[in-house]
């Protein structure tokens, strides 16, 4: 049985196709207004290193909604890994929640909260990787599709905390994975490697965008500097100069593809306004699907009360 959510190679491919069906079904229910005390009277601790709307909306609305709370740390009240070690604040909290939810900078700290506490803990992101995100985007591209059999995503940019998730969801489910990035900015090498050598999807590493994305289902793209790395903005602008996912690019990938981005977006840089705001543009509709895949992902490993140690 799972009991944290790391990394999405920490669940099997059948895992992940029950979260699908579950996000599916908690989604309908609050369409249809129908409401199911799932997390009745249980408490979400969440640690933000790292500030998010979408995370931190997405995570305390879904609690809400599944009848719990959920209780909002900043990096002034915890210090994580300075005022206090991220061992002691996770055997803490599991004293007093039953989930704990992090946003950090490094993924150190994650491991380390996850192996002390005696509660489920879920990553809402690192600088190595972002499984939330990624799900919930597998989730929007399931409803779209219909199936993700025969599916190809082609991103585009910087091979950064994003794409070591859509990595890992390669070595889990199987799909074409093209990613299109400069020298000097592709994803780490282990993570690439590990991808490959489980065995499921086709994985390649291109310098052209426009090969990449050649009949592509979904074309990605996520900022060129991420948080924390803003010194490199200007340099990064310079090196990424023909990366722009804009409408001669997506003239090059096939008339039915769509487009993803996971927010913030920096219109103009790594994407173009015409091509966010184009029907083709499910971007918002991926945003959204953040909240179900996570009810889905708390109900999953929260609606025990426990986790088996």
């Amino acid at each position: 049985m799972t009991k944290d959510l790391i990394a999405i190679t920490d669940w099997t491919g059948q895992e992940i196709r029950d979260l699908f069906t579950l996000a599916a079904r908690l989604k309908d229910d609050n369409k249809q207004g129908r409401r199911h005390p799932h997390l009745e009277g249980q408490m979400l601790a969440m640690i933000f290193q790292k500030p998010s709307m979408r995370t931190r909306v997405s995570f305390e609305v879904g609690m809400a909604q599944l009848g719990g709370h959920a209780v909002v740390l900043s990096p002034n009240e915890i210090g994580i890994g300075k005022r206090e070690s991220a061992a002691d604040i996770a055997r803490v909290l599991s004293r007093y929640c039953q989930g704990i939810m992090a946003r950090l900078f490094g993924h150190d700290l994650m491991i380390e909260l996850a192996r002390h506490a005696s509660v489920p803990v879920i990553n809402g992101l690192t600088d190595f990787n972002h499984p939330c995100q990624i799900l919930g985007d597998l989730f929007t591209i399931l409803e779209f599709r219909g199936t993700l059999d025969g599916l190809k995503v082609s991103y585009v940019g910087d091979g950064n905390n994003v794409v070591h998730s859509w990595l890992n969801a390669a070595a889990r489910l199987p799909f074409t994975l093209h990613l299109a990035c400069p020298e000097g900015y592709d994803p780490k090498p282990a993570v690439v490697e590990n991808a490959v050598r489980a065995g499921l999807s086709d994985i390649r590493i291109f310098r052209d965008p426009r090969e990449a994305v050649r009949e592509s289902d979904v074309v990605y793209t996520d900022v060129w500097a991420s948080m924390g790395q803003e010194e490199e903005a200007e340099k990064r602008k310079k090196a990424f100069h023909g990366f722009q996912v804009d409408d001669d690019l997506m003239a090059s990938s096939g008339k039915k593809s769509r487009v993803m981005h996971c927010l913030p977006a920096h219109r103009g840089d790594e994407i173009s306004e015409s091509v966010i705001e184009s029907p083709r543009s499910i971007v918002f509709d991926q945003a959204e699907n953040r909240l179900h895949i996570q009810k889905a992902i708390m109900v999953t490993l929260m609606g025990k009360n426990r986790k088996d140690r």
